[in-house]
């Protein structure tokens, strides 16, 4: 929060700063105005907001830094330990000058800026203003005009011990960082941080769902703040067909059909725009489908003519091919897919010659390539409890998660949260959904794991503003204790869901 005198913002923001627009990493920065202070003018707020946004986000960044270069500076190690310190100290004259050479320069916007870090009475923004030391200079320059090795990124920690800060930082940070010079920005659109991030456990889990037919969100559950993913381009034969959703790696791809083909978009986390996917060997409608790391698979749906299938198919989102994959012992369609104990997970779903629900469940062993059945796996088949009398075709695909290789389900017709025995092969009801989310039958309403966490996507009960409520739990022995971590207008009914970890 921006507190004491008033403040003078430039109307414009340097060139680089303009990207953000680009990016649209929402690091949120609260502006209140008090009695004390004149009132913005037009262009003023938002030219605020951006430089706040920009700074809090090379502030994270700066405390990654100073942590990895303190532990550097304790090592025995010599070439770490001279990294390290030289970052450490404060004397060095192109931090020493860093914030002079803005007050100087003949560069209006940042003298404002800089003028507007250095009133601030916050802690934060009496650190050199590191957020400003390459933005504006395009040939990769230091503010004395010197040229630096465009690799070396932090140049006193060096390439490696940089990227090292930058893996600990949140992705929602990596589009203000970007802005820094075109060093980070090559370096965060190429994954090269995403696939290092993977291979060290460091994971960030984000929901992306849609309420609107063209329109995607995407939400941080450890910040509780919202990101719009640019609009789809799409016909209105795509928006009137059955879609399903995906998130592998760095993309979300969305599977529907326009006229009389089915296509693929795919949303890249690393561009921040939609493009065509790659098509599937075999199209397909109405599958199961989920992911672990950077890889997919997708089983069973309809294809073109309505025929059900017991196909299936990995898709690698590194190199965007798809691979056959042996066939299920049963053809259906209206199921739901997890990755559990590293093996893929086909359960319920509609087969062929029956309206009924199939109770039974199938494995896909990726070490062996093969199949196996598990009768009676369908969360509301056991013993008939939870069971109802209408089509399973009026029902929505069985709502399931895992968190930490254990199974859950969402009961939507009991209000319930059960969870999979898997030595006992049996269901066991541990408490309720959350009191206030509503469905249709099961359509309507998302139930994905999260990280560590379960969450629920949806609209309240009987609400007519057209809200939608995101409330979360991280199991434990007890029963659901469920947080409500985020209201959205306008909302009300989530078509498609899906959970992006890297």
């Amino acid at each position: 929060m921006l507190e004491g005198p008033s403040y003078l913002v430039s109307r414009q923001l340097p060139s680089s700063c303009e990207q953000e627009s680009q990016w649209m990493y929402n690091t949120q920065c609260v502006l209140e105005s008090s009695h004390s202070k004149r009132p913005l003018e037009d262009g003023e707020e938002l030219a605020l907001r951006k430089a706040c946004k920009h700074a809090d986000a090379v502030d994270r960044v700066e405390a990654v830094m100073d942590n990895l270069a303190l532990s550097h500076a304790k090592s025995d190690q010599p070439n770490d330990q001279n990294h390290a310190l030289s970052h450490a100290n404060c004397d060095q004259p192109t931090d020493q000058n860093l914030d002079h050479s803005h007050a100087q320069s003949d560069q209006p916007n940042d003298q404002n800026l800089a003028d507007s870090h250095a009133q601030s009475d916050q802690p934060n923004d009496q650190r050199p203003a590191l957020s400003y030391a390459n933005t504006d200079q395009p040939n990769d320059q230091d503010h004395d005009g010197n040229n630096y090795d465009p690799n070396s990124l932090f140049q006193q920690l060096g390439r490696d011990v940089s990227i090292h800060c930058l893996l600990r930082c949140s992705r929602a940070d990596y589009g203000s960082v970007a802005m820094l010079c075109r060093s980070f920005r090559s370096l965060i659109r190429s994954g090269e941080l995403y696939t290092l991030r993977r291979k060290m456990g460091i994971v960030e889990h984000w929901a992306y769902f849609s309420c609107a037919l063209s329109e995607w969100w995407a939400f941080n559950p450890d910040r509780e703040h919202w990101m719009p993913l640019p609009k789809m381009e799409i016909n209105g034969c795509f928006m009137c067909s059955d879609k399903e959703s995906l998130a592998v790696g760095t993309e979300l791809l969305v599977f529907g059909k326009e006229i009389t083909s089915h296509v693929v978009y795919k949303y890249s986390l690393l561009t921040h725009k939609w493009s065509s996917g790659q098509l599937m060997n075999t199209p397909r409608c109405l599958f199961a489908s989920a992911s672990s790391g950077e890889i997919a698979i997708l089983a069973g749906g309809c294809d073109p003519c309505g025929n059900i299938l017991s196909t299936a198919e990995l898709y690698n989102s590194e190199t965007g091919t798809w691979l056959t994959l042996p066939s299920m012992n049963k053809p259906r369609k209206m199921s739901s897919g997890v990755f559990m104990d590293g093996k893929f997970y086909v359960i319920g779903g509609i087969g062929v010659g029956s309206p009924i629900a199939l109770s039974c469940g199938e494995v896909y062993d990726l070490e062996r390539g093969t199949w196996t059945e598990i009768p009676n796996m369908h969360p509301r088949k056991n013993g008939g409890a939870g069971g109802t009398n209408m089509p399973a075709t009026a029902e929505a695909p069985p709502l399931l998660a895992v968190v930490n290789n254990i199974l859950y389900a969402a009961d939507h017709a009991e209000q319930e949260v059960r969870k999979y025995d898997k030595e006992r092969n049996m269901w066991i009801t541990i408490g309720r959904l959350p009191e206030r989310t509503s469905s249709m039958n099961g359509w309507g309403v998302a139930f994905r794991a999260c990280g560590n966490r379960l969450i629920v996507i949806g609209g309240p009960r009987g609400s007519t503003v057209g809200q939608i409520e995101i409330n979360s739990w991280v199991p434990d022995e007890g029963p659901p204790q469920w947080n409500l971590l985020a209201v959205k207008d306008p909302g009300g009914f989530v078509y498609n869901c899906a959970v992006m970890g890297c």
